[in-house]
């Protein structure tokens, strides 16, 4: 089978992904596509193929062979771009295959070396001309990429900065003597726990060879005082919202807790606080004398707090948000995700913030080898609850987890679930229903979260859901995603003017930028160029 043959197959049944793109001709958007290619860290490359485009018009869409002409002016073209339009000279391997009597040229762009990296278009500059491959698309590159990028030539991370004009004054000695208890409960024997408090805030980059603070001295040591003044929006809110949409009532809206303190204490707080306030369910075994509770573990919670903690981004303006509605926990941290949705919980961690990493790691609050997530998923499963969601949100760059607080199909599931009149579901597909029911939305990324499948099986579950006349495909390509078949109720998402009175509301009630809820396509495109990446609803 030629290779063609074997890339219009994959494009028909998958679409275009990570590793594949489809183009019609040699358009401007094909530089992005190679430098989100070249940059892109663990994918490897990718492939690009001209000559080949989606006809949306057929009755099932598919993608046909258009052909190129000259190809082999194409070809010497491109490779003349690729040779000065960037930074640095990339040699991407073209072949020209034929496909019954037309031409298509095949593109092979290998993934750079982490010393020559960020990868952009020379004419654009470092901060326009610079892309990622997230999902099926090439997205501009903001700080926290070019500093990852950066980082792989062992630059100087952010959270290594000296920070504004602090002094050592500024930092707390009672945070320190926690850190330092937190340390002797892991090892008691650990070097650094002999240190003079200088020479301890020095090893853990809290301080610099001058003895000025870092940003990772005063998150983690600063007193409340300092906080408040250099970084009055590093805090937790923990906000309690009655029933299970974002101000249901308008005279009960919600109660609020904002925590403030270094960091490794502000985690504890936080913990306690979430934990000991969610219903939890108790049950009596035959013979014992004492319930066990059947709550959600604390140790998803406490995974769950500190991931949001460690990989904030702090170049951002914002607190973490923990909400509590009735039926879920959501937490709320800015930054998106460095490691791309379908690698979320493979080993290996990509570190916004290394230097608070490495100390949250040796108090054992928390790993640096990437088994956070696969913790978070692998408890609630054992214990017989709904698995978490993760929304990595490029657009208003947050990252969320949701908590379900109930089993993973409670009765009012099941029964909704029994009047579909589809008992041949899988449990994943049956799952999906009812995240399509309370959230209005689902695509391939978020159903292969909660099945542990690939990309080819996620796209035939959700098509055989479709061909039930249960969901409903919405939009093409890369944008695809899935509501309730028509005549099934949405029981739980509000209308959209529902939502409008919310939004309007709680920005009287609260200052804080509240995470959006607007269903959108996966991507958006101006002038040819893919900007930005879902919004996705968690629920």
């Amino acid at each position: 089978m030629s290779r063609i043959i074997e890339i219009l197959e994959q494009l028909n049944t998958l679409d275009e992904h990570f590793t594949l793109e489809a183009k019609s001709g040699l358009g401007q958007s094909i530089q992005d596509t190679i430098s989100a290619f070249a940059n892109e860290p663990g994918l490897g490359g990718g492939s690009i193929v001209i000559g080949v485009r989606r006809n949306d018009q057929l009755t099932k869409p598919a993608y046909e062979v258009i052909g190129v002409e000259l190809p082999d002016k194409v070809s010497a073209d491109l490779a003349s771009q690729c040779a000065s339009v960037f930074n640095i000279t990339l040699r991407p391997r073209i072949t020209t295959e034929q496909y019954k009597g037309k031409s298509v040229l095949i593109v092979d762009v290998n993934e750079c070396e982490a010393g020559q990296k960020p990868v952009f278009i020379r004419r654009k500059g470092l901060h326009g001309g610079t892309y990622r491959r997230i999902e099926s698309t090439d997205q501009i590159c903001n700080e926290d990429d070019i500093a990852l990028l950066y980082g792989s030539r062992n630059s100087q991370s952010f959270d290594q900065t000296i920070f504004g004009d602090a002094t050592c004054n500024d930092l707390d000695s009672e945070a320190i003597e926690y850190y330092r208890t937190l340390r002797r409960r892991v090892n008691p024997l650990a070097e650094e726990l002999i240190y003079s408090d200088e020479e301890l805030l020095q090893a853990l980059r809290a301080v610099d060879t001058s003895l000025r603070p870092t940003l990772t001295g005063i998150l983690l040591f600063g007193k409340k005082l300092t906080l408040r003044r250099l970084l009055p929006s590093v805090r937790i809110d923990y906000i309690r919202v009655p029933g299970t949409q974002w101000i249901e009532d308008s005279h009960n809206r919600f109660t609020s807790i904002d925590m403030r303190s270094s960091l490794l204490q502000l985690v504890r707080r936080a913990q306690d606080s979430v934990y000991e306030d969610l219903p939890r369910r108790f049950h009596l075994k035959e013979g014992e004398v004492q319930a066990e509770g059947q709550g959600i573990p604390a140790d998803v919670i406490r995974e769950a707090i500190v991931n949001a903690v460690m990989h904030a981004s702090y170049r951002v303006n914002r607190p973490i948000q923990i909400i509590r509605y009735a039926d879920r926990l959501e937490i709320s941290n800015p930054g998106y995700s460095l490691k791309r949705e379908d690698a979320l919980g493979q080993p290996g961690s990509d570190l916004r913030n290394p230097s608070l990493a490495a100390v949250f790691h040796e108090t054992n609050l928390a790993e640096t080898k990437g088994t956070g997530i696969r913790t978070m998923r692998k408890l609630p499963n054992d214990a017989g609850f709904a698995p978490p969601l993760f929304l990595s949100d490029r657009i208003n760059d947050l990252f969320t987890i949701t908590l379900r607080l109930h089993h993973f199909l409670t009765p009012e599931d099941l029964e909704w679930l029994r009047s579909l009149d589809c008992d041949d579901l899988t449990d994943s597909q049956r799952y999906a229903m009812t995240i399509v029911r309370d959230t209005g939305m689902i695509d391939n990324s978020l159903y292969r979260q909660n099945s542990d499948c690939d990309t080819l099986r996620a796209s035939r579950d959700l098509k055989q859901l479709c061909d039930l006349g249960l969901l409903i495909m919405q939009n093409k390509g890369p944008a695809t995603f899935y509501t309730l078949g028509s005549g099934l109720k949405n029981t739980c998402s509000p209308t959209q003017n529902e939502r409008t009175k919310s939004d309007e509301l709680s920005k009287k009630s609260i200052k804080l930028p509240l995470k959006s809820t607007n269903l959108s396509p996966k991507s958006t495109k101006i002038n040819g160029n893919n900007i930005n990446s879902p919004i996705r609803l968690s629920y």
